[in-house]
């Protein structure tokens, strides 16, 4: 229980672990607000799991974020469960694969979705697609990035760049060679850490993301109910030691507490 910290909120974030950082990165970049950032590590990786398994991870966290905190938007940072479940409304915005925009940026018409396991097998995604309305001229190819989400939620991301360069180039030179993939959505927002490393190994590849779009979402239902500055707390449902380490590599320093779910 944390009522005893009396917090309350504009922004709740979370997924299973660190990709929350990346939105609320974005999110800082143009709003400025109160943000509570929770860290679900002890549900860590979301990307796994079975559809009835998130649904009960996700409405229980949901409802736990809602009673205490009472934000007036909560960011599910995470495509996994954003794909796999329904959960969209005034008051939820998702993160789900910026696709529209890959297929004005691809050439070659061959754009690849790099997500979880659980998303990439999902009729969630498979219903999104057909959704969007791409052109039968282009062809989506899904990628299982399970491994590059875990290079980031172990902190290897920080500290082996060589082992991380490593398993990327082994995870996706042969499809985004043998299919001529030109453009690649970014669809777990780990992997946005992984950014860099990626467009190093594959320079001619456009990685796309969706923090900025989720930003500008988020700008326009609170422009008017901005802070004067910004302020991040932070909550863990794992090891708070261990958390604070990886998030002081990070730079960040910020107190962290716990919140059982």
């Amino acid at each position: 229980m944390i009522d005893e910290f009396d917090l309350v909120a504009k922004i709740v974030v979370f997924d299973s672990g660190l990709g929350s950082l990346s939105i609320i990165k974005e999110i800082q970049k143009i709003v400025k607000t109160d943000i509570i950032y929770f860290a679900d590590q002890k549900n860590y990786p979301y990307g796994i799991k079975s559809q009835a398994q998130l649904t009960t991870i996700i409405k229980k966290t949901i409802n736990l974020l809602e009673e205490k905190f009472m934000p007036d938007i909560i960011v599910v940072a995470s495509n996994t469960p954003s794909l796999m479940m329904n959960l969209s409304t005034e008051k939820i915005i998702d993160v789900k694969p910026p696709l529209k925009l890959a297929q004005k940026k691809s050439k070659s018409k061959k754009i690849g979705i790099l997500a979880t396991k659980s998303a990439i097998n999902s009729k969630g995604l498979t219903n999104y697609i057909k959704e969007n309305n791409i052109s039968k001229s282009y062809k989506i190819f899904k990628i299982n990035g399970s491994n590059l989400v875990d290079l980031v939620e172990s902190g290897k991301f920080l500290k082996n760049k060589k082992y991380c360069q490593k398993i990327i180039k082994k995870s996706l030179e042969q499809i985004i060679t043998l299919e001529k993939i030109d453009t690649i959505t970014l669809s777990s927002t780990h992997l946005l850490f992984l950014k860099p490393l990626l467009k190093k190994e594959f320079p001619q590849i456009q990685f796309i993301d969706p923090g900025s779009i989720v930003a500008k979402n988020i700008f326009l239902k609170i422009k008017n109910k901005q802070s004067k500055r910004n302020s991040l707390k932070i909550f863990t449902s794992g090891n708070v030691n261990d958390f604070k380490n990886k998030l002081d590599e990070m730079g960040i320093k910020n107190k962290i507490k716990f919140l059982s779910i």
